[in-house]
């Protein structure tokens, strides 16, 4: 990086006083959430542009970068074939275009297929385009789909006539989900509120344009959905809070109905209901924290009719089960990591699905037809390229449909993955999972890239990147620590990780760390930390707590000034949110996010080297977090090592839409990677 008599900008201080529980507060950067000024606006870019010069002497590494991704993947590629009503769908990527387009044909061959959707032709002119959701209706004539042109997720509904390819204006925006009834007329769906959270669910008659309304959820806590039943005879509409769920429904034959509740919400009762041949299957978590299967009659939905399917069992969490005619396959999670077992609904008998490796992601793919002898789903592992494979539940055979092409020659065997696992303070046992190219694993300590989640219950699955392969194979480590917080190991594992417990998260990382340290993988001028959203919370705040461990810090759409953000209830999220990290308007809940929320706790101490981004139209985590966070370590922090801020101005929480943008920023990054670590040549 260029060090050479460059001086950051400095964000002015103006004096923004609240009192909150008797304790007067001051923002003196809070005038940075005037998305709308000139002057926050020639500020961000003052930052880029100080960003942009510090990162100058890598612009030859990123090019090679860059041209590494390219060379590694099939620019020109189709994705496997499902199908849905009459036709097979499968998206294709073109070279040198930013977007898949997706296709349809009568054939699974492909005979004649026709477009159904390109996204580089309806973001024609826009610097951003992301694809909501795509629902088709069930005679295959209209196409129902969303689209963001900002990166805000301001989604507008939009109908697709396929036999004249017009598109029928349905007014509505900031539109989430929707489903389709059987009459191919009526379609359900969801709005948001000022505050982005979905909880309206319309109806609407496409044909005579007529629009009732048919459900809101008042609760702040809660947000709702819509889906369609896999057997086409349902629709479900979810009223979701972090522990807390109730679901109505209809017949998808008689939409007009109105909509009936399945079982009451009570506090802290989850439950997911998919329908099947004979009656409702349920996931519930009634004294079952790892949750177990129920079954219960089409006519008698409330939980005091449920029979029990599948028991509870203390060391295996079920996360999901997807119900077939015959079949039912459980996504389970046994020591931290995904499994998949089928039930035969016929005679009860259980298998397992033999995974290629233990450490892996799995997700479903399109699996459309409920009368279907064959499961698709996607794996992909540290190791495995990602692949689709079909499990036939008939002859049990496991079938390898596709797997992605990496090129020049990607050969699995030079590079390896382990598992190890980190006592931490209380006693408790955390995963850390680690990829290398074997020919850097024995020379001692090596340059090594920590990363970490760690919130909602969602688990931090092995997969594959073949961006990754250009650290690796310079000799950089890739870890992941399973802190708590995640959903590795359940709800259980989440709830030690949030609310009044969510320290146990940073507590984690740290231990990891030190673990990797005294182990001989890594040192601390040799190991750089990363995490996105609540995961950039994870790095800033052990960055506040133990810098000297590191060298670097990569902080992308980090949840850095938790304070503020969960007291101002008008934001994205924020109420939803209070199951996750406490209500700050009471006093306990503010004082302990207030003692590890890393805006708050920026000190004068010397700070790891920082590459902080953001995005100016990211919904999620506002772009001012990091803007703030990052004026403060600049007024705070003794050491001069690089500080930068990078705003992607057209961006969203994930930022860049399009395939090549967002490989180079990730050449961007991976650039600042291998400077921080020396291996820039």
């Amino acid at each position: 990086m260029n060090k050479k008599s460059l001086l950051p900008p400095i964000a002015r201080k103006t004096s923004h006083t609240e009192t909150v529980h008797g304790e007067l507060r001051n923002d003196p950067y809070r005038w940075l959430h005037r998305r709308d000024s000139k002057e926050v606006e020639a500020y961000l870019k003052s930052e880029n542009m100080y960003t942009e010069k510090m990162m100058e002497p890598s612009l030859d590494l990123q090019k090679v970068l860059f041209s590494e991704f390219i060379n590694r993947i099939e620019e020109s590629d189709e994705t496997v074939p499902y199908m849905e009503g009459d036709y097979y769908y499968f998206s294709r990527t073109i070279k040198g275009q930013q977007y898949s387009i997706l296709y349809r044909s009568q054939k699974k061959n492909k005979t004649s297929p026709e477009v159904v959707l390109d996204l580089n032709e309806l973001s024609d002119g826009e610097a951003y385009a992301s694809f909501g959701h795509i629902e088709v209706c069930p005679n295959s004539t209209l196409v129902a789909y969303s689209l963001d042109f900002s990166g805000f997720r301001d989604f507008e509904l939009r109908l697709l006539s396929m036999s004249d390819r017009k598109n029928v204006d349905l007014q509505p925006n900031n539109v989430r989900s929707f489903a389709w009834a059987n009459d191919s007329r009526h379609l359900f769906f969801v709005t948001e509120n000022s505050a982005k959270r979905p909880h309206k669910v319309w109806r609407q008659n496409v044909i005579s344009g007529e629009q009732s309304l048919v459900y809101e959820e008042r609760d702040p806590l809660y947000s709702v959905s819509v889906s369609r039943s896999r057997s086409d005879k349902y629709i479900f509409f979810y009223s979701l809070s972090t522990t807390t769920n109730e679901i109505s429904y209809v017949s998808a034959d008689d939409p007009i109905q109105p909509l009936r509740v399945f079982n009451k919400r009570r506090s802290g009762h989850q439950y997911y209901v998919e329908h099947g041949e004979n009656g409702f299957y349920i996931q519930s978590n009634k004294d079952a924290i790892n949750s177990r299967v129920m079954f219960t009659s089409e006519k008698k939905t409330q939980e005091k009719f449920w029979s029990e399917l599948i028991p509870h069992h203390s060391d295996v969490v079920i996360d999901d089960i997807q119900v077939f005619k015959g079949w039912i396959v459980i996504e389970e999670r046994f020591q931290g990591f995904i499994r998949l077992r089928v039930l035969d609904i016929s005679d009860g008998s259980m298998r397992q699905i033999n995974l290629p490796e233990s450490l892996c992601s799995v997700s479903e793919y399109h699996n459309e037809q409920f009368d279907s002898h064959e499961y698709l789903f996607e794996y992909e592992s540290y190791l495995s390229p990602a692949s689709v494979y079909s499990y036939n539940f008939k002859t049990c055979k496991l079938r390898l449909i596709k797997q992605e092409k990496v090129k020049p020659y990607f050969k699995k065997s030079l590079y390896s993955s382990e598992l190890i696992e980190v006592k931490v303070e209380d006693g408790t046992t955390v995963p850390v999972t680690i990829v290398y190219k074997r020919s850097s694993r024995s020379t001692g300590a090596r340059p090594m890239l920590l990363s970490g989640y760690g919130a909602y219950g969602i688990p931090s699955d092995p997969y594959f990147s073949t961006p990754r392969l250009s650290l690796l194979d310079r000799g950089v480590i890739f870890a992941v620590a399973h802190v708590r917080g995640g959903g590795e190991s359940g709800r259980a594992w989440h709830d030690k990780g949030r609310m009044l417990l969510k320290r146990n998260s940073f507590n984690d990382f740290i231990s990891c760390a030190k673990h990797l340290i005294s182990a001989g993988y890594t040192e601390p001028k040799k190991l750089m930390i990363s995490g996105g959203s609540a995961g950039g919370l994870l790095v800033t705040a052990v960055a506040n707590m133990s810098p000297e461990l590191f060298n670097g810090v990569i902080a992308d759409v980090p949840f850095v000034d938790v304070v503020n953000t969960m007291l101002d209830e008008s934001l994205p999220l924020t109420v939803g949110e209070y199951e996750e990290w406490g209500n700050p308007h009471n006093k306990p809940y503010y004082s302990y996010i207030k003692s590890y929320s890393p805006y708050d706790n920026v000190k004068a101490q010397n700070y790891p080297t920082m590459l902080v981004q953001t995005s100016l139209n990211d919904s999620q985590v506002m772009y001012w977090e990091p803007a703030k966070y990052v004026a403060r370590l600049r007024e705070l922090k003794t050491d001069s090592r690089p500080l930068l801020l990078k705003v992607n101005m057209e961006g969203g929480h994930g930022g860049s839409s399009g395939r090549y943008d967002f490989l180079r920023e990730i050449a961007f990054e991976y650039s600042f990677i291998l400077g921080v670590l020396g291996l820039e040549e």
